[in-house]
């Protein structure tokens, strides 16, 4: 095990992320803390709204209404220009 200083301080600093919630100032911020806060809160978000990996595309009614998620599935070949 480390010294008793250095696991102070570890506890310290994991106490000081722990206690930080995101907060959309954190882009501006110069505190490297808030900038890794900031870039995963970002990460997670773009990971949430790309969705799942299994690139189904959800089947709704006309009324916009979730009938199943096993709809269609995403073209996976490419483009032609």
């Amino acid at each position: 095990m480390g010294n008793d200083q250095n696991d102070k301080e570890t506890i310290e600093n994991a106490n000081k992320v722990a206690g930080k919630m995101y907060d959309v100032s954190y882009y501006d911020s110069k505190n490297q803390l808030d900038k890794g806060i900031a870039i995963t809160h970002e990460q997670v978000s773009d990971d949430y709204m790309e969705g799942t990996i299994d690139g189904k595309i959800d089947e709704v009614d006309s009324n916009d209404e979730l009938k199943t998620h096993d709809g269609k599935n995403i073209r996976r070949k490419g483009f032609k220009e």
